[in-house]
């Protein structure tokens, strides 16, 4: 690896440690090459999220920035030269490990489905349209995730699609409240209605002024329930993918499934404070991940 490959690199794994509050506890039981590979997959689509999230940016403006950043990541696959350091570690490990090209267009797709069309709230009408977003922004993770952990049975990509809608199920019951600060509502309009609910019971202003969480608990208690049968297929999956990639699966399922058990703990009230797992909580799974790790 030259110099400037390993500095690409060096430049995704800071981006991954500061920002991937969960993934990279998970990535530190890989071996070296593959955790590499992932702080480059990681760092490409914090990169995506982060100009869909630009302040001061018109919707256009994100637009086209998200389609030059694309643009510029396949003129990297097809041999053009670049300084851009992730640019330069994600071409990399996508032809290292073999990964489809169309599986970052569908990343960039997935972030591009949070721009909202005007000043209109991003709505699902019903579980299955939101299962549809949860393919592009978690479930296409997966298939990527898995690519470099490595596998050979292709019974390992539906289980692998199903781990990445559990992760994203959980992160919507985590975020509510921010989401519906940012006029995105990913609880199905569908299930809100079988609460007697409605999205207006998102409307920012009210969750400011300390709604009663157990208004929306039913709707979130059913999504939870769902994030849990996704959960399952990870017992599936662990088998199936490399043995020297198993404890970082484990780990990464580990602390995901803890974040959603501690959310329920706490019967579902996500609005009075951000649930998340303390330091030593997320060490203590580590500590096991590599246990693992060592008795593989």
């Amino acid at each position: 690896m030259t110099s400037q490959l390993e500095h690409a690199y060096s430049v995704c794994r800071g981006i991954t440690r500061t920002a991937a509050k969960n993934f990279f506890y998970a990535f530190l039981v890989l071996p070296g090459e593959k955790r590499d590979a992932l702080c480059a997959v990681y760092a490409f689509m914090r990169y995506s999220d982060d100009i869909c999230d630009a302040p001061g940016l018109t919707l256009e403006e994100r637009k086209e920035k998200l389609a030059a950043w694309l643009d510029s990541f396949h003129r990297v696959l097809a041999g053009e030269a670049t300084d851009d350091p992730v640019l330069m570690a994600v071409a990399d490990a996508q032809k290292r490990f073999d990964i489809r090209p169309e599986l970052f267009d569908q990343l960039v797709y997935g972030t591009a489905m949070d721009l909202p069309a005007g000043n209109a709230e991003i709505v699902y009408r019903t579980f299955e349209d939101l299962r549809k977003y949860c393919y592009y922004v978690a479930s296409v993770v997966g298939l990527v995730v898995i690519k470099i952990f490595g596998y050979r049975d292709p019974k390992a990509e539906p289980l692998a699609e199903q781990c990445g809608l559990a992760f994203q199920l959980t992160n919507i019951l985590r975020d509510v409240k921010e989401d519906a600060g940012m006029g995105r509502i990913y609880l199905p309009e569908e299930d809100l209605a079988r609460f007697g609910r409605t999205t207006a019971d998102l409307d920012p202003a009210r969750l400011r002024n300390g709604m009663d969480p157990s208004a929306l608990r039913p709707v979130l208690e059913l999504l939870a329930e769902r994030a849990r049968q996704f959960y399952a297929a990870s017992n599936d999956l662990l088998p199936l993918i490399d043995e020297d990639s198993r404890p970082a699966l484990w780990t990464l399922v580990e602390i995901y499934r803890r974040l959603l058990e501690k959310i329920a703990r706490r019967n579902y009230d996500v609005f009075s404070e951000r649930v998340r797992l303390s330091v030593p909580e997320k060490l203590g799974v580590l500590s096991r991940g590599f246990l693992l790790r060592l008795t593989a």
